[in-house]
Formats: C-alpha cells, sequence, structure tokens
C-alpha cells in the first residue's frame, strides 16, 4: 500500500510506509549519560478557546506522555519551551503543569527537572525581574522538583549589560536550595532573547555566562545549551569547572555532542527526545555499554528528521512534535494550545512523516497512515 504525499513543486508522488516499527526495549536505568526530554503538552481539544485565551490543557494525556518517557529511562524536563512556554502556555498553565508533573514524578519514580522563568511579567525594573523569578524557583523547589533558570525576555529588554545578568543571577544562585541547570537559548527559539548576556557578541556573551558560573559551582548541577553550534557548545563544555555538566540542547548536533570526544562529553535536555524518545534510549543503553559507533549508528539517522522540524522558523518545531505525537498514537488530535497546529505546512508536515516512518518511530503504522491520510484529506489530497 502506498500513500500519496505531497512534493516540493506542488504536485503529489508516492510513498510506501514502513510496516513495522522500530523494535525497542525497557531496561535499566542509564548510567553513562543524564538525560532529559523536554517534553510537550496536550490541548484540550474540546474547550471553547481562541488564539487569545487561556491555555486549555488535557491533564490526562499530558500526564500519560510523560509516564511513556519515564517508562523509557528516559527524564523530563518541565514547563520548558517545548511545552508551549510563552507560546501559548502562561505562568498559571505552566505553574499546574508543574505541580502536576512534579506530583507524578514522584508516583512513579520519575526523573523531573522544571523551568523557572519570568513569564508572570513583560516588563518592569530589575527588582521585578528578580520577584518573578523568586515566584517561580519557590514554586518548583516546593514541588521537588531540580529547577532550571530559563532566560527571560523581561531581562533581555531591561538590562543594560553584563554587570546586570551578573547580578540577578548571582542573586538567584545564592538563595536556591539545590544545584540548579542554567539554560542558555538562542534568538533562533525565541527573537526576543537577542542580546542575552549583555552582548550579541557570541564570544562576549559566552564569558559572562561562565562569569555566572564561576562565580557559583556549588550552585550550578549544570548548564543547557541552545545555540546549534556545536563547536561553541564543546569550547563552553571545556570551560566548566570541575563537577558542572554540559546538558546539550543542540537539535542539530546533538549525536556527536553526547558522544563526546577525549575531552568530554555532553548529557542531554532536548526537545526531539520528545519524539524520539524510545530509539533515543535504546541509543544511550548502548552507549552505557562503552559502544560508541552503535551509539552513533542509532542516533544519526534520526538527525534528519530533527533539522526538519526545527527548520526557521526554529520557534515553531512544536508543531510538528505535536503531529508527531498524534501520528503515534499519544494523543487523539492535532490540536495544539493557542491553534500552533496552524504553523506550519502540509508539504512539512507530509516530510515529517515521511522521515519519522522511515525512522520506524510509530508504534503502529497502520495507525499513523491512517490519520496522515486524514489529515491530507482535510486539505484536499485524495488517495
Amino acid at each position: 500500500m502506498t500513500i500519496q504525499l505531497p512534493d516540493s513543486k506542488g504536485g503529489l508522488r508516492a510513498y510506501e510506509p514502513r510496516p513495522e516499527p522500530f523494535a525497542v526495549t525497557t531496561g535499566t536505568p542509564f548510567t553513562s549519560r543524564t538525560v532529559f526530554s523536554a517534553a510537550h503538552v496536550v490541548a484540550d481539544p474540546f474547550a471553547d478557546t481562541s488564539p487569545d485565551s487561556a491555555a486549555a490543557v488535557d491533564w490526562d494525556a499530558t500526564l500519560a506522555f510523560r509516564r511513556h518517557l519515564w517508562s523509557h529511562g528516559l527524564g523530563v524536563a518541565e514547563a520548558m519551551d517545548t511545552a508551549q512556554r510563552g507560546m501559548g502556555l502562561d505562568w498559571a498553565g505552566a505553574a499546574e503543569l508543574i505541580r502536576r508533573s512534579s506530583a507524578e514524578a514522584k508516583a512513579v519514580g520519575g526523573l523531573i527537572a522544571c523551568g523557572v522563568g519570568t513569564d508572570q511579567i513583560t516588563g518592569g525594573t530589575l527588582a521585578d525581574v528578580r520577584a518573578a523569578y523568586e515566584e517561580q524557583l519557590a514554586l518548583v523547589e516546593a514541588s521537588g522538583a531540580q529547577a532550571i533558570l530559563m532566560a527571560s525576555r523581561a531581562l533581555a529588554a531591561v538590562a543594560k549589560g553584563p554587570e546586570d545578568y551578573l547580578e540577578v543571577y548571582g542573586h538567584l544562585l545564592r538563595q536556591a536550595t539545590e544545584p540548579v541547570v542554567l539554560h542558555w537559548l538562542g534568538p533562533m527559539f525565541d527573537p526576543a532573547l537577542e542580546g542575552y548576556w549583555g552582548s550579541s557578541d557570541l564570544d562576549a556573551a559566552t564569558d559572562t555566562f561562565l562569569d555566572v558560573i564561576a562565580a557559583h559551582p556549588d550552585k550550578v548541577d549544570g548548564i543547557k545549551v541552545s545555540l546549534l553550534e556545536a563547536q561553541r557548545e564543546i569550547d563552553i563544555r571545556r570551560r566548566l569547572p570541575q563537577g558542572v555538566r554540559c546538558y546539550t540542547g543542540d537539535d542539530f548536533n546533538y549525536p556527536e555532542l553526547i558522544a563526546g570526544d577525549e575531552q568530554g562529553f555532553s548529557h542531554a535536555l532536548l526537545g526531539i527526545f520528545d519524539p524520539l524518545g524510545p530509539l533515543a534510549a535504546e541509543a544511550v543503553r548502548v552507549l552505557d555499554t562503552g559502544n560508541a559507533a552503535g551509539f552513533r549508528e542509532l542516533l544519526d539517522p534520526t538527525v534528519e528528521l530533527s533539522r526538519h522540524l526545527f527548520q526557521k522558523p526554529t520557534r515553531f518545531y512544536k508543531t510538528g512534535v505535536v503531529f508527531l505525537a498524534w501520528l503515534a498514537g499519544h494523543q487523539t488530535h492535532f490540536t495544539m494550545v493557542g491553534g500552533l497546529q496552524s504553523a506550519r505546512s502540509l508539504p512539512h508536515f507530509a516530510r515529517a512523516y515521511e522521515l519519522a516512518d522511515g525512522l520506524g518511530l510509530f508504534p503502529d503504522p497502520k495507525l499513523a497512515e491512517e490519520r496522515m491520510k486524514n489529515l491530507l484529506a482535510l486539505y484536499g489530497v485524495t488517495q
């Protein structure tokens, strides 16, 4: 059986779906790397909402997806940008997500870390930014989860230079109860973060970032770098204080960064490990045996899909992530918070389906094919 998919020239081409999924197994916890999947939220498709209204989340389906990730040994990075933080999910929704997911993690023994930001404010002074961060940090710590200090649009807007970043982050690190993860999210993911750390010159910004860590190494568990520049991440990784980890957030170059080199390696905190969860877990277990070549053999072929989902405008990668979750049967619909399912084109979806199917990511290939045909029919494509 074949399916007619749109091609790049406005026509149709025949594609033959893969008959069987990639065979994955659950197993022992990872030993060589700490791996988080930044998980998406499942919208409530029956809520009477508009793009301007508060997010309506299907909590049962959202938590079920987190249990799916935990069952494969992955940690969950909660309330990050993959969960549409700042793109449909407001602070009230993120706070509820953090509380519910943290409680679920305790119940099943899952690893969880949660995003701490300032999205309850849109502007103000440095004092307002500190207070917003403090409110979110207190909630995450009270939930029992590890904190991830996310980049702040409000701080980027009000900071006059590197010294303001040093002051705000120093204040937060001094009061953090447990070591946190610092997250540097590049402007390709959020244009409002241009010039973060006080400079659009990445070398200068890197120096400030490392100064923050050097001043409080005991309060920094690790860093997540999302700049899509492999060599820059490697250079930063080699300059970290002893004991501070690097969690790659590079959805273009993650296999080589996780595999590492003779001078070190990166752990992982990745949005692409939402759709890749079971396959990524299988690859890390191979790496745990010391078989780096086998790890790359499994994970390298996934990069084409990741680069496709994260193509410009990169911030809309969430649409592809949720689309694949629907095709894989993790949710019953393709609806997103804020109507973001409209952010990508039909040819984009068709290519995402083809690449994911080729990797065997769909537990039920027939279901994925049927749902893809349903979507095509909505666009007027008959089979």
